[in-house]
């Protein structure tokens, strides 16, 4: 593997692995404590503006420790493998955790939040390309 595609590739992972750890965090909290208290709606939504405060922070920090090019493809590229890394884990540990087919998992989320929560996948994929322009 050339040294350019180890860097993107563990730059991408350690993205991931950012994100979906402090997501796997409050989302237990969420569930646990957040929900029986407001209700699944209101629960999801007031946890994407910490998961987006996550998500920038990963970012920056994945820019700056990989020292990624100011190429918006490779930063790009890196957005797009830690999002099928992390629509992978979901749909394969999340489902198999709960016993749900994809079907049954996109029936039970809430439209709003369900929305909210596509264009959060949306913004976690391009964020190390964003953050790069600032």
């Amino acid at each position: 593997m050339r040294p350019l595609t180890r860097i993107v590739f563990s730059a991408g992972v350690a993205y991931f692995l950012l994100v979906f750890a402090a997501g796997f965090v409050l989302g237990t909290i969420r569930q646990l404590w957040v929900v029986p208290w407001l209700g699944v709606m209101r629960a999801e939504l007031l946890e994407m503006p910490l998961m987006l405060a996550v998500i920038v922070l990963a970012a920056r920090f994945t820019v700056t420790r990989f020292r990624l090019p100011a190429r918006a493809a490779l930063r790009f590229f890196v957005g797009v493998l830690a999002l099928a890394l992390l629509l992978t884990a979901e749909l394969t540990l999340v489902l198999g955790l709960r016993g749900l087919s994809i079907a049954e998992y996109v029936a039970t989320r809430e439209p709003i939040s369900g929305t909210m929560y596509l264009m959060m996948l949306g913004v976690f994929a391009v964020m190390p390309w964003l953050v790069g322009r600032a």
